[in-house]
């Protein structure tokens, strides 16, 4: 218990230090984990059984050799890959958009460092040393979210396609 209470602590700190803008990438970056951790509990889940009602549809077909049967192919492999790749421009979005919040952040602590130094001098170096953590702390935690979104989204992209394409392989056409 002691540990879950100094690991609340050190992140409160952490917080105050990073200014108000540390608290615009941490919004970004959950509503970005929600919607990774939304796409792995789909593909865990409702990808099997969208997959499954794709191929029991193609497969209940009788004719398969067509025009229109290539067309309803088609359209089942789009549906498919649709429901697939929901989210995940989305997610591609909140990770481009963490670095800017914390882009922003080194803004903001740059104003703070020289307003301590247009009222202080430069020569009071505690004073600006909080500027200089608000500056930097929002910039380092927009990044690493964004390395870890980069991460996710890739292999999220990628299953998606490896999973259309195998797809795409197990529904036949009659020749």
């Amino acid at each position: 218990m002691q540990a879950l209470l100094d690991a609340i602590t050190a992140i409160q700190i952490f917080m105050e230090k990073g200014g108000i803008v540390l608290y615009g990438v941490f919004t970004v970056t959950f509503f970005m984990w929600v919607l990774i951790i939304e796409r792995i509990w789909y593909f865990s889940g409702n990808a099997k059984k969208d997959l499954r009602t794709a191929v029991a549809t193609w497969e209940s077909r009788e004719e398969r050799r067509s025009w229109y049967a290539h067309k309803v192919r088609a359209a089942l492999v789009s549906q498919v890959r649709e429901n697939f790749n929901a989210n995940i421009d989305l997610i591609k979005t909140l990770v481009a958009t963490c670095p800017l919040v914390g882009l922003l952040g080194t803004v903001t602590g740059m104003v703070s460092v020289f307003d301590v130094m247009a009222v202080l001098g430069s020569g009071n170096a505690r004073a600006m040393a909080d500027g200089v953590s608000k500056a930097t702390l929002p910039t380092m935690a927009g990044m690493v979210a964004a390395l870890s979104g980069v991460f996710m989204s890739t292999w999220l992209e990628r299953k998606a396609k490896r999973e259309t394409e195998r797809l795409e392989d197990s529904l036949t056409m009659d020749h």
